[in-house]
């Protein structure tokens, strides 16, 4: 898959998949990685920055395999955010589709 499709929709992806459960960061990756070939490397920076912009708080968990994991929480902000960017998507994906629709059918 093209890597700038991927780059553009990772932050909405990631956003979704904490809407409805807190998730720790190597789960998100196993998580979209099973729909999208993506890196650990994309993620971890990504999750640093909308934890700064305050979309996620974060907590620690003590986890039976190892270390105390850190999970993220979407705050209402990012809930809010996460709904602007669906509403940009379906409105995006709608206009793509429709020219691919005229320049398919032409």
């Amino acid at each position: 898959m093209n890597v700038q499709f991927k780059k553009g929709v990772l932050e909405l992806c990631v956003l979704a998949l904490l809407d409805q459960q807190d998730r720790y960061g190597y789960e998100l990756v196993q998580k979209i990685s099973k729909q999208i070939a993506i890196s650990e490397g994309s993620v971890y920076p990504l999750l640093r920055r909308l934890t700064k912009e305050g979309f996620f708080s974060t907590y620690l968990k003590e986890s039976t395999e190892g270390p105390s994991r850190k999970y993220y929480k979407l705050t209402d902000q990012g809930r809010d955010h996460l709904y602007h960017l669906i509403e940009e998507w379906k409105e995006f994906t709608n206009g793509v589709n429709q020219l691919l629709k005229e320049g398919v059918e032409s």
